[in-house]
């Protein structure tokens, strides 16, 4: 989880900071001071996208083997379950699908990023400890008059809260930092060689700081150099949001002032480089100084300065409306790569959603039923309801159906050749028509299907029947098998519905032959269909399905119940768990 964070805060971190440097850059003399300042709160809101609540997705599956689904030869490990109980008619057989351990890479990569968050975390504490002991070594100004003018101050900037000013002999220009009590700290006898005009411009510089909330945004900055000390354009941002920050503070001062007065503030900037002392990346406090090129391109902005026009202000506020524009965009860019369609969108007004998690012993999973008659929805577990995964078996349904309509099989001819490889189940190594297949749930069979079918015919079918991601990127044979093809049960349900009632437009012949094939037991005037799937990687039933229909004297009930966990989590389970849900819902009792 951490590194899809990581993978997808790179992507949005860095076209955030091209595109602000770009747009900057492009329009820099159509900006004014304080625009070019603002436009940088965007790349703060663009840091915060890849760690909103939305589904991430799981990079993991990029290492996936997909080319190990066919069911041929001894690669593939048993892993069948047949119902010791009852419901004898269950036949649940898998393959072992072989995934490619690569979580070391991930936590090699967690360790690394989570040891260089504690190194800057470090950074950050030592600079902390810094204005802890600048703050303990700093006495309050006492010269009455210079207290009067910063009160001044103040007051043209229309500041009421308290805030203290002192002198320390840690500093050597002046700074302000604290959150909850601001200090303003200047140089020790400051006053001796500082003007009354200069401490004017000092205290209207700082002040400035204050009212622009710019000691909060400098924590936040700090924050997210922590998060993504690794990316050398966010370094790069921040050093150019620094700059544009104090070029916006000197803006918003000699705004303040009259136009002799221009050079005398950038004079009492020049006066601090030899005073300057180093600059830490890591800084909690703004300060007056900076290095010789950022003092330098201030000044050449204070001498440049000119009072901003409507226009330019007109200007502005379009060039920030286009830049936001651009970070709003991301957001479902971040959804939709972060997710890839692994969760489904569901909304409907007839749906109860029900605590079923005493028949999930064990288990982490869904069960979605529909009521036909009363068109109603009962959930358990509403997000793993709408969760994305591999189909695995029960995707042989639309297999056959797909072969059916293609003219690959018939209903009076879907007997396919077994011929003569190996299968590491015995009811595999014979000949098979499609309720054979279906019942034994054959893989060779329905990859035969498949192949002659075509792909491009395949997907051009499950967009039409709206099968959950569509994605057969993962090869003719083993797409639906761990892989890249991915349902949630909700959309089972609904695929179910739509097959029942040949909303598809396909032959009513053909959906009739399916629906035999799927059939498996009347009980009490009630006829259960359904088809059990199970996913096994590396050995391990991790995905276990049971999707069907039973259909009553008088209604029709779908469902989907899908469960996973680390090792048992089978076909033959879930159908387990659906027949208990079922028979103390009274829909169907069977197995009595």
């Amino acid at each position: 989880m951490l590194v899809n964070h990581l993978i997808i805060g790179v992507i949005v971190s860095s076209l955030s900071v091209m595109v602000i440097l770009f747009m900057k850059k492009l329009f820099q003399k159509h900006l004014a001071a304080k625009w070019h300042y603002n436009i940088w709160y965007f790349l703060l809101i663009a840091l915060s996208l890849p760690f909103f609540p939305t589904h991430i997705f799981k990079f993991d599956q990029l290492f996936w083997d997909h080319s190990q689904g066919s069911s041929s030869g001894s690669s593939f490990t048993q892993s069948g379950n047949q119902m010791t109980n009852s419901y004898n008619w269950v036949q649940d057989f898998s393959v072992s699908v072989h995934r490619t351990d690569l979580s070391f890479i991930s936590q090699v990569l967690v360790a690394i990023w989570i040891g260089g968050m504690l190194i800057a975390s470090l950074m950050t504490i030592h600079a902390w400890l810094s204005i802890r002991k600048i703050r303990r070594s700093s006495i309050d100004l006492k010269d009455e008059k210079y207290l009067l003018l910063f009160k001044e101050c103040q007051r043209r900037l229309g500041i009421s809260k308290q805030i203290k000013v002192t002198t320390s002999p840690l500093v050597s220009s002046p700074m302000t930092f604290g959150l909850w009590q601001t200090y303003i700290v200047l140089p020790t006898r400051c006053e001796q060689w500082l003007t009354m005009k200069e401490m004017e411009y000092i205290f209207l510089h700082e002040l400035n700081h204050y009212k622009s909330r710019d000691i909060l945004i400098n924590y936040v900055m700090v924050i997210y150099q922590i998060i993504y000390w690794f990316n050398p354009l966010i370094w790069v941002a921040f050093r150019e949001m620094r700059l544009d920050r104090e070029i916006a503070c000197d803006t918003a001062v000699l705004k303040s002032l009259d136009t002799d007065s221009y050079s005398e503030y950038g004079n009492t900037i020049i006066n601090f480089i030899d005073r300057s002392i180093r600059k830490r990346t890591f800084s909690l406090a703004t300060q007056l100084n900076g290095s010789k090129e950022q003092i330098k391109k201030r000044i050449e902005r204070i001498a440049d300065f000119a009072p901003e026009t409507k226009e330019l202000k007109w200007r502005s506020v379009l060039i920030f409306a286009l830049v936001g524009l651009f970070v709003s965009l991301q957001l479902p860019f971040v959804s939709a790569f972060a997710a890839e369609n692994q969760y489904y969108d569901f909304t409907s007004k007839e749906t109860e959603y029900a605590d079923l998690e005493k028949y999930f012993d064990g288990f982490e999973g869904s069960f979605v039923l529909y009521d036909e008659k009363n068109d109603h929805y009962l959930i358990h577990n509403r997000e793993k309801s709408i969760l994305r995964v591999s189909p695995d078996s029960t995707y042989k349904i639309y297999s056959g159906l797909f072969a059916l309509e293609s003219n690959v099989i018939t209903k009076d001819s879907s007997t396919l050749s077994w011929d003569g490889t190996l299968n590491p189940y015995e009811s595999w190594n014979t000949d098979h028509d499609l309720g054979s297949a279906l019942k034994n749930s054959v893989n060779w069979y329905f990859q035969a299907l498949d192949r002659k079918t075509g792909l491009n015919t395949i997907e051009a079918n499950l967009n039409q029947i709206n099968y959950g991601n569509v994605d057969v990127s993962g090869g003719p044979d083993s797409f639906w098998l761990e892989s890249s093809l991915k349902i949630s049960p909700v959309e089972q349900v609904e695929v179910l519905r739509s097959f029942y009632r040949n909303q598809f437009g396909f032959k009513e012949e053909n959906i009739k032959t399916v629906k035999e094939a799927l059939q498996l037991e009347e009980r009490n005037g009630a006829v259960l269909s359904g088809k059990t799937g199970t996913g096994n990687v590396n050995g391990k039933n991790i995905n276990g399905w049971f999707i069907g229909y039973v259909e009553t004297k008088d209604n029709t009930y779908f469902f989907a119940t899908n469960i996973h966990n680390e090792n048992d989590a089978a076909g033959s389970k879930a159908a387990e768990i659906t027949l208990s849900i079922l028979k103390d819902k009274e829909i169907y009792k069977g197995g009595e």
